[in-house]
């Protein structure tokens, strides 16, 4: 510490010697850890980012697969409509009531008859709606055997 004494002021030069450190291996130690903390920061936010992006499409998928399931199950259920309407007109070759909204399988269907062509609409519990229609031909003597000579589905 100096002291100067000029004009009667005293003025103290508090100047404190800065030393300046070459790097020790515990700098350079602790400045790569500071590195690798950061590098698994961002991995961990890229494998998480991919786990969120892989869990959004297996849930996509899963909901591909339930349309289809509910929809297979209206398909069935407008089927079950179709033999239902085949098995009054074995009984009766001129049956052509037809059904409304009958119940099946937690579902309906709904069955029009238009002289040779059954149309017969299912609807899943769910509310998915399959279509069934059918050209027949009806043997001549009873019980009338029924021959499918066109089917279509969901047309």
């Amino acid at each position: 510490m100096k002291v100067s004494m000029d004009n009667q002021f005293r003025i103290f030069d508090l100047r404190i010697p800065i030393l300046h450190r070459q790097p020790t291996i515990d700098n350079r130690q602790s400045s790569m850890r500071g590195s690798v903390l950061l590098m698994t920061v961002f991995v961990i936010a890229f494998l998480s980012a991919l786990a969120m992006g892989m869990l959004q499409m297996n849930t996509e998928e899963i909901q591909i697969v339930q349309n289809q399931m509910f929809s297979a199950e209206a398909i069935a259920t407008a089927e079950a409509g179709l033999n239902d309407a085949f098995s009054e007109i074995r009984a009766n070759a001129s049956w052509n009531a037809g059904f409304t909204n009958k119940a099946f399988n937690g579902g309906s269907y709904t069955v029009d008859v238009n002289g040779f062509t059954i149309t017969s609409t299912g609807t899943s519990s769910q509310g998915f709606v399959g279509r069934v229609e059918a050209d027949i031909t009806i043997g001549s003597s009873s019980p009338y055997v029924i021959r499918i000579d066109h089917l279509r589905i969901n047309e």
